[in-house]
């Protein structure tokens, strides 16, 4: 019998949006992944110049958006860390929690590109095996030697949770970059100078 084959899309979230959600349903679907857990990050090391959300705020925008979903599932490891929140020791985390499972790194093709800035990332390459998925303007180039690399197809998606936040900000809600409930909860709760 076969392992369950679990992929870890880590991210801030900061809205999670549909591109979010529809890169993880087509990497589970296509890339024979029995689930998808949505690792919420309370800090990313290399982005510390801006103050995320909330996390309990976050953490509710992630639950609406993927509350239907039974292949879906939300991982706070990280919340119950103390920082820095590096990748190679949440996944060993989870693998000393989790042996029956297999890990599946998800990463996109812009991670990739600084990738050699992550802490231990060679042997994060060595040890797991990391699916990358396309952004636009990031064509893959480094690590592709490693064998546990794999690059997949997926929809080339421009939204970003950036613009997102940077919508609500100018009074332009990107009401349909969002799954309806969490465009409520943002609007609802005043998020993102809605």
């Amino acid at each position: 019998m076969e392992r369950p084959q679990t992929g870890l899309y880590f991210g801030s979230f900061d809205p999670i949006h549909l591109g979010h959600l529809i890169i993880a349903e087509h990497l589970q679907n296509q890339g024979a992944l029995d689930e998808i857990w949505f690792v919420l990050s309370p800090q990313n090391p290399l982005k510390t110049g801006r103050q995320l959300t909330r996390t309990h705020l976050r953490m509710q925008m992630l639950q609406l958006a993927i509350e239907n979903n039974p292949a879906f599932s939300i991982c706070d490891a990280e919340l119950h860390m103390p920082p820095p929140h590096y990748t190679l020791r949440t996944l060993k985390i989870l693998q000393e929690k989790h042996p029956e499972k297999d890990f599946v790194l998800i990463i996109g093709s812009d991670n990739l590109e600084v990738f050699d800035q992550w802490k231990d990332y060679n042997l994060i390459l060595e040890q797991f095996p990391v699916w990358v998925y396309p952004r636009p303007g990031y064509p893959p180039r480094k690590f592709l030697h490693f064998s546990n690399l794999k690059l997949q197809q997926a929809p080339l998606l421009e939204i970003s949770s950036t613009h997102i936040r940077e919508s609500f900000a100018t009074g332009r809600p990107a009401r349909y970059m969002l799954p309806q409930l969490v465009y409520q909860y943002i609007s609802e709760n005043r998020l993102y100078g809605a």
